[in-house]
């Protein structure tokens, strides 16, 4: 399997860093911003773009890796940027794979995968350092939510794109876009059982234990929406739907079974 970082042509060229965006709408940015900054342990960089709409997650060790944008959707969502060697190259790759430019701006790119899925090109600027969990919790995952009908053309577009090691995930509408050691947000991507007119995408945190960062993520304002067996859907002071997921914070993998002597 490829480890996704190449100094070659075709897809994966030169993937060096991986950034999650939290889309939230103007008017709710501010209690956005409060609540992902207290669960990430961040600061508020300065504003950046023409109309002061981006905004990075700045840790106290390491390299940022997650940033909020104000959107003018009603619901928000998540998207991920790729920070890359060769923009250009990025996008010929992905566009040949079938992704559409939908923005292109100096220096960077905004694309749309084939089933409707936004993310962006931009140029890595050296990060290198992942930043360290945080109470016990990381956010390491994008989660695009694909129609069923697009699901099978979705999954070879990424993993083609990325050239990132591709896993089954564990249960059957699940597949893991797994980046190489360092790079900081994986990519899962989950086949929904109804169809949409397009794909979205939410943000994942990886929990030591999913009731300890539920109870402090309720008390900074979030609520729940729906308990499973290894992940509770969560809903943020803004609105934006994220799910704490039973996976180890540090390898962002399943716990392994624990064993026993009773054999029944």
């Amino acid at each position: 399997m490829s480890t996704g970082i190449s100094t070659g042509s075709g897809p994966g060229i030169g993937i060096r860093w991986t950034y999650a965006f939290i889309d939230r709408p103007a008017g709710l940015l501010r209690p956005a911003q409060a609540f992902w900054t207290a669960v990430t342990a961040t600061r508020l960089s300065e504003t950046r773009g023409e109309q002061g709409e981006f905004v990075t997650l700045l840790p106290g060790e390491g390299d940022a890796c997650v940033k909020v944008q104000r959107v003018d959707s009603r619901e928000g969502g998540a998207h991920l940027d790729f920070a890359v060697e060769d923009v250009d190259g990025f996008v010929e790759s992905a566009t040949a794979l079938g992704a559409a430019v939908v923005g292109a701006h100096t220096g960077w790119a905004v694309l749309r995968s084939p089933a409707g899925q936004l993310f962006c090109a931009v140029p890595w600027h050296g990060e290198a350092v992942r930043p360290a969990v945080v109470d016990g919790s990381r956010l390491d995952q994008v989660a695009i939510d694909i129609p069923s009908a697009a699901y099978a053309t979705e999954v070879a577009f990424w993993e083609r794109l990325t050239a990132w090691d591709s896993l089954t995930g564990s249960l059957p509408e699940f597949h893991v876009l797994r980046p190489p050691a360092g790079l900081p947000i994986r990519i899962l991507l989950h086949r929904l059982g109804t169809d949409r007119p397009a794909a979205s995408a939410h943000l994942d945190l990886a929990c030591a234990d999913i009731g300890e960062t539920r109870a402090r993520h309720e008390r900074l304002g979030a609520t729940a929406v729906a308990p499973f067996p290894h992940w509770t859907v969560m809903r943020d002071p803004a609105g934006g739907t994220y799910c704490l997921t039973g996976r180890d914070p540090e390898t962002g993998g399943l716990p392994k079974p624990t064993t026993t002597d009773d054999p029944a």
